[in-house]
């Protein structure tokens, strides 16, 4: 028993050492770009620790409102903190091939996501995720091309999933787009209007039509030199 408490134990403190490793490596990742983040987050901790103290002894409990105002000043820490954490991802993210993908993954429980559903030769590329709101299609790169990608990916929609709605994101800065911080905020916003069981048989047929790297007859073994995209609009 003796042993299997040390074991116990020993996990913990490497399961407690690894989240501490990964707040800390957060944390450089994020002060890269947001150089203010440590005293914005030590700023909100001290102002709410401050205020819930302040109430204590105005209400002659100062030490049971300390405690209250020690864990309300972690718990508004960590939400600062994983904002501004988010916000800094993002912004390292956009531009790059294949963040949209990132943000897919990172929308929350309910969503199932493919990526590069469909490209192009010039790398444009629609990624693909479905929940109760539905299937989106999300697109990035060039707005003009895109939508051509996307046409074509709702014409496919409407043939294997009926009675199922299809809504399309551009990703971006310009009109009618959405910019890639606020992808998730408008997938979550989408009325559900699919129950569990519609969703899971929406995935079902969608997986039976594979993807885009499923499908595509690519030779066992390595790449060979000089390979080219074959022709034509998209790869599939």
């Amino acid at each position: 028993m003796a042993r299997k408490a040390n074991t116990t134990e020993g996990a913990d403190s490497a399961e407690n050492a690894g989240r501490l490793k990964q707040i800390a490596l957060t944390y450089k990742m994020t002060r890269r770009t947001d150089p203010k983040i440590g005293l914005v987050v030590a700023g909100v901790g001290i102002v709410t620790f401050g205020v819930l103290l302040a109430i204590g002894f105005l209400i002659d409990h100062p030490i049971y409102a300390g405690i209250l105002g020690f864990v309300l000043a972690l718990l508004a820490m960590a939400i600062i903190f994983g904002r501004r954490a988010e916000r800094a991802a993002f912004g390292q993210m956009e531009g790059q091939p294949g963040a949209a993908a990132a943000v897919l993954d990172r929308v929350g429980r309910g969503w199932s996501t493919t990526p590069a559903v469909a490209m192009n030769r010039s790398q444009d590329v629609v990624h693909r995720a479905v929940g109760k709101a539905g299937i989106v299609l999300v697109a990035e790169g060039n707005p003009n091309r895109v939508k051509s990608l996307l046409a074509a990916e709702k014409r496919k929609m409407a043939r294997i999933v009926v009675d199922v709605p299809v809504h399309d994101i551009i990703v971006g800065d310009g009109e009618g787009q959405v910019p890639l911080k606020k992808v998730r905020t408008k997938m979550l916003k989408l009325p559900r209007v699919l129950t569990g069981a519609q969703v899971t048989a929406a995935n079902d047929r969608l997986r039976a039509m594979g993807d885009l790297m499923s499908n595509m007859p690519l030779p066992k073994g390595p790449m060979p030199k000089g390979m080219r995209m074959p022709r034509g609009g998209k790869m599939r």
